[in-house]
């Protein structure tokens, strides 16, 4: 059994407003030298068998149909552990 992480992030010239909306409120409870937050997705996937290629291929179809908007959003992939 693997377990497999995809990491979901708006793409860089995407505006992220809940990123901004955090980076404001840290200063006002006590968080300093922060210069921006972006906001993302993590999704956990648990694969019955080994982490092979084939299967992380799979999980990159999954990321690109379902897990990532791929218009706005860029993702990666990895093995945990």
């Amino acid at each position: 059994m693997a377990r497999v992480i995809v990491d979901v992030m708006l793409k860089p010239e995407i505006l992220d407003p809940q990123g901004q909306a955090i980076a404001r409120a840290l200063p006002r409870l006590g968080f300093s030298g922060v210069s921006a937050v972006r906001q993302g997705k993590r999704f956990e996937v648990e694969l019955e068998g080994q982490a092979d290629e084939a299967a992380l291929e799979e999980v990159r179809k999954m990321a690109e149909t379902l897990l990532a908007n791929t218009v706005i959003e860029d993702y990666t992939v990895r093995v945990e552990g």
